[in-house]
C-alpha cells in the first residue's frame, strides 16, 4: 500500500483515540502519522523487513498502551500511537501486494517480515498493489473521518496526502515502464558508484 496510506491510517486511529481524550491536542495525530509512515523509511534497503515488525510493534504498543492508561499525557498518547500507527503499517502490508517491480502481476511470495517466526507473511493481495484503485479508495476513506474533525493546517496535510496518493495512482505503472526503458541506459561504471542500497533498489529494473 502506499506511503501516504499508512500515514492517514495512523491519523484515522488518532482522531478516533482524540475523541475519548480531546485535550491531549494534535501532537498524538502528528506522532500517529509520522508512525504509519515511519516503516517505509527501509524504502532503499531491505524493504519490508529492516524497519517493518508486525510482532514486535503491536507488542510494544500494548505494553506503552497500559503506561498511557496509568499515565494520560500528550507525550504518553503519543508515543503509543506512534508505535500503534507502526504495527498497523507493518500488519496491512501483509494484506497488500509483494515486493517485486510489477506487484499487480501477483507472482512475488513477500508482502513482510515477522522478525519473531524469521520468516516472510505471505502477500494477500486484497489491495493489489500500492498504488491501486482500491489503495486510493482506502487512502479516501480514511482520511475522511480527519477531514471531518481537524482543521487548519492539519486539515491542509490530510487533504495534500490524498492529492499524493491520486497523482502516485495515476502514475504507478507509468513509472515503472519508464523505469524499464531508463535504467538499462545507466552506465555500468556509474551504476558501481550508487550507494549499495540504492543500486540494489534499481537493479530490480536492469
Amino acid at each position: 500500500m502506499m506511503a501516504t496510506t499508512h500515514a492517514l491510517a495512523g491519523v484515522a486511529l488518532a482522531v478516533a483515540v482524540s475523541l475519548f481524550v480531546p485535550e491531549a491536542g494534535g501532537l498524538p495525530v502528528l506522532a500517529a502519522a509520522v508512525g504509519g509512515f515511519f516503516p517505509d523509511f527501509d524504502l532503499t534497503g531491505d524493504h519490508r523487513k529492516t524497519l517493518h515488525f508486525p510482532v514486535y510493534y503491536s507488542v510494544a504498543a500494548l505494553l506503552a498502551g497500559v503506561v498511557t492508561a496509568a499515565v494520560t499525557t500528550p507525550t504518553t498518547l503519543a508515543v503509543t500511537l506512534f508505535l500503534a500507527a507502526a504495527a498497523l503499517h507493518s500488519v496491512m502490508d501483509a494484506a497488500g501486494g509483494g515486493l517485486e517491480p510489477r506487484p499487480w502481476l501477483g507472482q512475488g511470495e513477500r508482502a513482510v517480515y515477522n522478525h519473531a517466526s524469521g520468516r516472510w507473511i505471505a502477500p494477500r493481495r486484497w489491495v493489489r498493489y500500492d498504488g491501486a484503485p482500491e489503495d486510493l479508495v482506502l487512502s479516501g476513506a480514511l482520511a475522511l473521518p480527519a477531514l471531518l474533525v481537524l482543521d487548519g493546517t492539519a486539515q491542509l496535510g490530510i487533504a495534500s496526502a490524498l492529492g499524493i496518493s491520486v497523482v502516485y495512482t495515476a502514475l504507478r505503472k507509468p513509472l515503472v515502464a519508464l523505469a524499464d526503458r531508463v535504467v538499462p541506459q545507466i552506465p555500468e561504471d556509474v551504476f558501481d558508484r550508487l550507494p549499495t542500497r540504492v543500486a540494489s533498489f534499481i537493479a530490480a529494473y536492469r
